[in-house]
């Protein structure tokens, strides 16, 4: 499969030469299979970009929501396939005891905040609301589950042809415990990241930034090291970064991080505009 990084921090980050390198764009991920199936993971900003990697000739699209704060959806009426007049999309999203997934998605999906509403839309679009769940799409098998974060949020596995990934871009696996990693049974995400061979995780903040964040429903790039370490992962990419950091900070980060794993587990920051075959 091949994915596509297009979006990868936690909020708008200041655009120039700061930032270049690791981009300014919020949450969004594609993956191809290999029979053609598009998968796009979260609507943030960089969704505009993806949209230029799903071919003319593709007649589904799947956009499947980890939840809903603006960082990861304000991007979607940008989304040019949506353009597309009998493109079929479907948009998977946290199935909550509150409002359905229409309903909170049209308060941003209509004026005065957007001047086309949802259903007005040229493609012909589907909502799935989900919780706990496996499904298949395309040649796709797709495992979500509720993680450790605010409204609420899931996480998504990925996998075909004995190939997988885990999505789990907003995540605070150490909220509650005293000592950080416990047992795998307990952790949040575990079912999703074991053993996959791409784990692209919250990274957010360093561990002095989320001694003053706890609770906020993100993590400190030690604890994702150690969450990937506990889940047996191949590569973990270090995502969801703060706007803040500039390229400078995230290099020295990212050189952190792979001391931190040592041998255990390969470790990247993620890169807009990156793409990665497993």
């Amino acid at each position: 499969m091949r994915i596509g990084v297009w979006g990868t921090r936690g909020s708008i980050a200041t655009p120039g030469p700061q930032t270049a390198r690791y981009g300014g764009n919020t949450a969004c991920v594609t993956v191809e299979g290999p029979a053609g199936t598009v998968l796009v993971l979260d609507a943030g900003t960089g969704i505009r970009i993806a949209g230029d990697v799903v071919p003319s000739s593709a007649r589904r699209v799947d956009i499947l929501l980890t939840h809903l704060h603006m960082d990861h959806i304000i991007g979607l009426g940008f989304f040019p396939v949506l353009q597309r007049r009998g493109l079929d999309v479907h948009i998977w999203g946290p199935k909550t005891a509150g409002d359905d997934l229409r309903t909170r998605l049209t308060r941003y999906l209509s004026p005065p905040l957007f001047p086309v509403r949802l259903r007005d839309l040229p493609a012909a679009v589907t909502l799935h609301e989900i919780a706990t769940a496996d499904m298949e799409i395309g040649e796709f098998r797709v495992s979500s589950s509720f993680v450790t974060h605010p409204d609420p949020a899931l996480g998504f596995r990925v996998a075909t042809d004995g190939r997988s990934l885990a999505y789990i871009p907003d995540h605070e696996p150490a909220l509650g415990v005293a000592q950080f990693p416990v047992g795998p049974q307990w952790t949040s995400g575990h079912r999703l990241a074991a053993g996959v061979d791409l784990l692209l995780h919250d990274s957010q903040y360093t561990e002095q930034e989320y001694g003053e964040r706890v609770g906020w429903g993100h993590t400190s790039i030690s604890d994702s090291v150690a969450f990937a370490k506990q889940a047996n992962v191949g590569k973990l990419l270090l995502f969801h970064h703060d706007p803040s950091h500039d390229d400078a900070t995230m290099d020295r980060l990212a050189a952190h991080a792979s001391l931190h794993a040592g041998s255990g587990v390969e470790t990247a920051a993620a890169v807009e505009g990156a793409t990665l075959e497993i």
